[in-house]
């Protein structure tokens, strides 16, 4: 029983920590994608990519975010030294990014069209892709980190 509710506590804290890291990755997206087309025009639709700097950066901030709440608070050390930890994370983080930005691409162009009216606040189609991105993306994350990276 003690095992099975370490295990929800830790999926409760790696929800917390993700959820704590999207909003530092949509926040920071918001200022990219507002800020880097007013001096990169090209940053809307750069050869078929859209905002490809501010997901790129943006995710970069979540990534940096998210591996200081999993070793802080989600997930326990000593499976590989902290060097070896760290280089782990970045390359399953860069891979991450990858899909992350593939789907964003696709819910962009072809699923999110328009704006979400949430009454109290309006949602752009950049935001609602970025965040669907990131909920598909964050289910792969979790079993990686969690079985790969940090202690099983």
């Amino acid at each position: 029983m003690k095992k099975l509710l370490l295990k929800q506590k830790q999926v409760l804290f790696f929800i917390i920590a993700g959820g704590l890291s999207a909003i530092v990755e949509i926040g920071s997206f918001k200022l990219f994608s507002i800020n880097i087309p007013k001096f990169y025009p090209q940053e809307t639709n750069l050869k078929g990519i859209h905002f490809p700097f501010s997901n790129i950066f943006s995710t970069t901030c979540g990534i940096i975010f998210n591996y200081f709440l999993s070793i802080w608070f989600v997930f326990e050390r000593g499976k590989h030294s902290k060097k070896r930890e760290f280089t782990y994370f970045i390359i399953v983080s860069f891979f991450s990014t990858m899909v992350s930005l593939f789907f964003f691409q696709i819910f962009f162009s072809y699923v999110f069209m328009s704006n979400l009216d949430l009454l109290i606040y309006t949602l752009s189609p950049e935001i609602i892709s970025k965040i669907a991105a990131i909920i598909l993306v964050s289910i792969l994350n979790y079993s990686v980190k969690k079985n790969i990276i940090f202690n099983g």
